[in-house]
């Protein structure tokens, strides 16, 4: 097992009817920005308990954060932090909403010239803004860690960046949002979460049994719990157990003494900026690929993964793994998600430009880091 450092101060309030304990959560006096997205909130009836809860504060409203929220609308949101003289910022809605709320934390006390410096620069944050979050699609995991990611519509280019200053103060997260989700947000969110994972388990062995089976079970879990939700959206225990599946898959625990990849999400990005694809459909095409042109580096986890989770035990070594990628796509399809580029009306040459852009940025990535634009450009072309 590798060294590693963990720390994890988000407070989770996890339950049905928990949304009116944020009262209790943020100090008194604060003047609060509530942001969130194209207004489902307000459908679903979470907008009418959060501004009960909210009665005794100060509330300021921004809605209209984008999927794949973009930086431009971050920025006018900032503008208003400062304007308005608001001192704690409250997220309702899903991973994008939050990701932009954490971005907008650290961007209002940039001393820098461009904010963006802090995506594409890894410029330092020194201080940011208290936020919290009421989740209200288990997907990201940006409930539970410090991450955020950012599209900037005009160049377009979608990066990421990761501060503890940014972590939330607490999250409320209630399965009972669950309920009224389309059909389409369940199956992103469930291949989203079951990505995540595979970013942190399937790469090389360093002895780490705990860290395995935590992966694991998270995996089984979504694989079991999952279609229950996509059936049956009023499933209150198959709902909880999907919205818990989502946070730890990606707050640390998992990750922690073990080689982490996160190439699939970087390819998946470029698609993302550049066809608007949905992240976790990206995520869904480009992780057989990397499967399948990095079997040699990765073959004792993909065996590992293909025994454990989906019960291949015969085969050679090859054929083990081509079983474990045809399952993993079997999945992902099986929620109604296609996994191929021509699926998305993604030509090559759309490939040329992802791989120019990774040429631009001059390096390597994945769990080695020797995941070059050649190689990027071979994973690419294996989904077409």
């Amino acid at each position: 097992m590798l060294n590693f450092e963990y720390k994890n101060p988000v407070k989770i309030i996890f339950g049905k009817e928990t949304i009116p304990q944020i009262a209790k959560e943020i100090p008194d006096g604060k003047k609060v920005l509530l942001t969130y997205g194209g207004g489902s909130i307000k459908r679903n009836g979470i907008y009418g308990q959060v501004k009960k809860a909210l009665e005794n504060f100060e509330v300021v409203e921004f809605g209209g954060i984008e999927v794949n929220p973009h930086y431009e609308t971050c920025l006018k949101a900032v503008d208003v932090i400062k304007k308005e003289g608001i001192d704690f910022l409250l997220a309702v809605g899903g991973g994008s909403v939050l990701d932009a709320t954490k971005f907008m934390a650290a961007a209002v006390y940039f001393s820098g010239d461009d904010p963006w410096d802090i995506l594409a620069k890894g410029a330092k944050i020194e201080k940011a803004m208290p936020l919290a979050d009421i989740i209200t699609l288990p997907a990201t995991g940006s409930e539970m860690n410090g991450n955020s990611v950012i599209t900037r519509a005009e160049i377009p280019q979608k990066l990421a960046f990761s501060s503890q200053l940014v972590m939330p103060r607490f999250s409320v997260l209630d399965p009972e949002v669950v309920f009224s989700l389309p059909g389409r947000q369940v199956a992103n969110g469930v291949v989203d979460a079951f990505v995540h994972v595979m970013e942190q388990y399937l790469t090389y062995p360093v002895n780490s049994p705990i860290q395995d089976r935590f992966a694991e079970s998270i995996l089984l879990t979504l694989i079991e719990e999952g279609p229950k939700v996509l059936r049956n959206r009023s499933d209150y225990d198959a709902a909880a157990n999907f919205m818990w599946s989502a946070t730890m898959a990606l707050n640390g625990l998992i990750a922690a003494g073990v080689p982490e990849d996160w190439a699939t999400h970087q390819i998946g990005h470029e698609l993302t900026a550049l066809h608007g694809i949905d992240h976790a459909r990206t995520l869904a095409v480009v992780l057989p690929g990397v499967m399948n042109i990095r079997r040699g580096q990765k073959k004792e986890k993909i065996i590992q993964y293909g025994q454990r989770i989906w019960g291949i035990t015969e085969g050679s070594d090859d054929e083990i793994i081509d079983a474990a990628i045809a399952k993993t796509e079997g999945f992902f399809q099986s929620f109604g998600i296609p996994t191929t580029l021509p699926d998305y009306n993604v030509t090559a040459d759309t490939i040329s430009e992802i791989v120019a852009r990774f040429k631009r940025q001059g390096k390597s990535i994945g769990e080695t880091k020797e995941i070059t634009p050649e190689i990027v450009k071979l994973i690419l072309e294996d989904r077409l």
